[in-house]
């Protein structure tokens, strides 16, 4: 099981109170500029940088780390399609992982990443991964990898209409700006120093923001625009989609939450999670993620998430498990 983190509520890590939370000269309109020097994205210089060990053997390291003091999932599930994807052909792209967090990961210790080339074929080929600490496997990774095709059966929904990232603000802008109000509670102002210590590699500017320290229950559904820190840059495609995998695990199953805010989260960790990308993207560009949870109960929770490029087109489909505990109030003597 990986920690989960919840931005789409700031009340969940902000409490503190034990929820296990979490290339080109022209750069297109929303993209990061190439910066001078060597300021690229340490999603790709460290985070998903994994070492060769031996063939389809590889070390990964940790770059940040929850409050909770677990391997972040969106880390684990990058890492393990960066490992898949050294044991495929450069003319293929992912199309689908599934994963299975089965054991909490240990931050004080690598993360050592086991391929088996499951199949190899014409048009789509399978690599199985194995996360392990310990000696035993914390998640089980299958990643499909497809030659390009083409097809006349084609469709998407549509991208809802929101502002642009360049009239909103930053998750951390709309946290200084909640610090300075003297009336805010002493544990969310603790609570909110701590994320902003955080050197978290993912730009969140939250569509709706007067709804983050909104103490009512609303919709399971949230907005925000997103994108990797630093500069990516045209590259394999590939790549993008690792960096896509750790961004998608920010703040997505506590979209589950947001009904519930009257329960105070004891324990929140992910069970599983699946992609699936459907057209290139930027992870460096901003992209808007739509995140809802149709359905929560027997201390579960099911969230959907769909990752849009600027220009309407829908880039990636995310589908996330996880378990959800909240302290309960006593239950109401009968005499």
């Amino acid at each position: 099981m990986a920690a989960s983190t919840s931005t789409g509520s700031f009340r969940v890590l902000a409490a503190g109170a034990g929820a296990e939370s979490p290339g080109s000269g022209d750069v297109p309109e929303g993209g990061q500029p190439a910066p001078p020097g060597d300021l690229r994205s340490v999603l790709v210089t460290s985070v998903l940088s994994l070492e060769p060990l031996d063939l389809d053997l590889f070390r990964g390291r940790h770059y940040w780390v929850p409050v909770t003091r677990r391997l972040f999932g969106g880390q684990i599930v990058g890492q393990a399609l960066v490992a898949a994807a050294k044991a495929v052909s450069e003319d293929v792209h992912a199309h689908s992982l599934h994963c299975y967090f089965v054991r909490a990961g240990d931050p004080t210790v690598p993360v050592l990443y086991q391929v088996e080339r499951t199949r190899t074929g014409k048009s789509f080929s399978v690599r199985s991964v194995k996360a392990i600490q310990h000696g035993k496997p914390i998640l089980i990774c299958q990643a499909s990898f497809q030659q390009s095709q083409e097809s006349p059966i084609q469709h998407q929904f549509t991208m809802p209409t929101v502002l642009p990232p360049e009239e909103l603000r930053t998750q951390e802008e709309l946290i200084q700006k909640y610090l300075q109000d003297p009336n805010l509670v002493e544990k969310y102002r603790l609570g909110l120093n701590k994320i902003l210590a955080q050197e978290v590699p993912v730009e969140i500017k939250p569509v709706n923001p007067s709804e983050i320290l909104c103490q009512l229950p609303q919709e399971p559904k949230q907005l925000f625009w997103v994108r990797a820190r630093g500069y990516i840059g045209e590259c394999d495609m590939k790549l993008h989609c690792c960096v896509a995998a750790y961004i998608s695990d920010y703040a997505f199953l506590g979209t589950a939450l947001l009904p519930h805010r009257q329960h105070p989260v004891k324990f929140m960790v992910s069970l599983d999670h699946s992609m699936w990308f459907h057209a290139p993207f930027r992870a460096d560009h901003w992209m808007l993620y739509e995140c809802e949870s149709p359905w929560a109960g027997g201390c579960r929770g099911l969230v959907h998430g769909r990752l849009w490029r600027r220009d309407g087109v829908l880039a990636v489909t995310c589908a996330q498990e996880g378990v959800i505990r909240v302290e309960q109030s006593p239950a109401e003597s009968k005499l």
